[in-house]
């Protein structure tokens, strides 16, 4: 949810989810946990999963805020795939959690969710989200697994096998794990060393490699973004502008040339 509020205020309630909000302008007062609590731009709310809190205004401008709710057998299965299966839950002893890179993660989630981006951006987002929540916030950390990973070279190989054999199909987290033989932390964290981007990145960049030559051969871009497998034109359009620097129109007006080689290359 993605919300502005003057004066609504929440009666005290619970989730049986855990709760993870960005407050982004304004302050949000509110009671939980035998205490009063404030929450201004930039802060991070953190609530367990039962934790009674209600929910007002701390001024007459109100305050607007994005929120997540998480059940727990999901971050546990995030962290037992991060910690190749030791893992318990976390506990959040204070709501208000203060760490920009922890509200950068969850504004992350709350857009891949909200802007129906792909299944695979989406479970990414989900682990980068619970495990920086739990890094930065959380006061019972479970064990996860270290950074190294001298099958990393291999991992990656499949993946990016995987990702161009399915082309232009969405292919989610479960299906790559199964198919490199680790855990969906372990390839990510293994594509991301090799590759130096995360796997939704990559699969982003075939399509748009293939938009981009679609285009070049005077195909119309709506046409030219189904086929490379985006959800819809806007969706090819912004990522467009955003890896080439010009809009897929200009691009084919400038003969399919200004957007670099018309033909996919590796690195």
């Amino acid at each position: 949810m993605h919300a502005h509020f003057e004066r609504h205020a929440y009666h005290r309630h619970s989730h049986d989810a855990y709760s993870f909000g960005v407050t982004e302008s304004g302050v949000q007062a509110f009671n939980c946990r035998g205490g009063a609590h404030a929450s201004a731009s930039g802060m991070v709310l953190a609530f367990n999963p039962e934790d009674p809190h209600d929910g007002h205004a701390g001024g007459e401008a109100g305050f607007t805020y994005r929120i997540v709710h998480i059940g727990p057998e999901l971050v546990r299965e995030v962290l037992a795939d991060a910690a190749e299966g030791r893992a318990g839950l976390p506990l959040f002893t204070d709501p208000v959690v203060r760490d920009p890179a922890l509200a950068g993660a969850l504004r992350a989630l709350h857009t891949a969710l909200s802007r129906g981006r792909s299944p695979l951006a989406v479970d990414e987002a989900l682990s980068g989200a619970v495990m920086s929540m739990v890094r930065r916030g959380a006061t019972a950390r479970p064990v996860v697994s270290g950074v190294s990973d001298p099958d990393a070279g291999r991992v990656a190989a499949r993946v990016e096998a995987v990702l161009r054999e399915r082309f232009p199909e969405d292919v989610g987290a479960e299906e790559l794990s199964s198919a490199a033989g680790r855990s969906r932390f372990a390839v990510y964290r293994a594509f991301r060393m090799v590759r130096g981007m995360a796997p939704s990145d990559y699969q982003r960049q075939l399509r748009l490699r293939r938009a981009r030559d679609l285009i070049a051969a005077g195909m119309p871009p709506a046409e030219a973004s189904a086929r490379a497998g985006f959800a819809d034109q806007s969706h090819m359009t912004r990522w467009f502008g955003r890896y080439y620097g010009i809009t897929p129109g200009v691009f084919r007006e400038a003969g399919g040339g200004a957007a670099g080689p018309a033909t996919p290359r590796r690195g």
